[in-house]
């Protein structure tokens, strides 16, 4: 393998491991965010903080499906560059071209039910869903 493919290699991988990052900073973040809401309506008991706990969940849920399917996206080209698949497409040298990748694993809608990210922030939106659904009877 050429030195200008492996460095082509390296660069794809930065790109992916920083997804990656930025995919665990937002399941961080959605954590934080609602547990510190579900705090507030601890200490105040105003229902109103449940509900509003919901928003930020769907929300990083969305965005956390985002980076899931640009990393997806740049493993698929990760591949193709360094030829691992059985039909990989022709890269450019240096080409970062995820918009190559829009089927199948590749698309948000995969990305969105990806099991990973669906057992997180489904569990997080039903549970709060419930818990509201409760105080608002109980």
């Amino acid at each position: 393998m050429s030195d200008e493919k492996i460095k082509h290699l390296e660069f794809i991988q930065n790109i992916i491991t920083r997804m990656n990052t930025n995919s665990f900073q937002i399941k961080e973040w959605a954590v934080t965010l609602v547990s510190a809401l579900l705090a507030v309506f601890a200490s105040t008991q105003k229902n109103s903080f449940v509900l509003i706990a919901i928003f930020p969940a769907v929300v990083f849920w969305f965005l956390d499906a985002y980076y899931l399917m640009q990393e997806r996206k740049f493993r698929g080209l990760y591949k193709d560059v360094a030829e691992v698949t059985d039909k990989p497409q022709t890269i450019k040298p240096f080409a970062m071209c995820p918009e190559l990748y829009t089927d199948g694993t590749y698309s948000y809608s995969a990305s969105f039910t990806s099991p990973t990210i669906l057992s997180l922030y489904l569990t997080i939106s039903v549970g709060l869903i419930a818990l509201f659904a409760y105080l608002q009877c109980c």
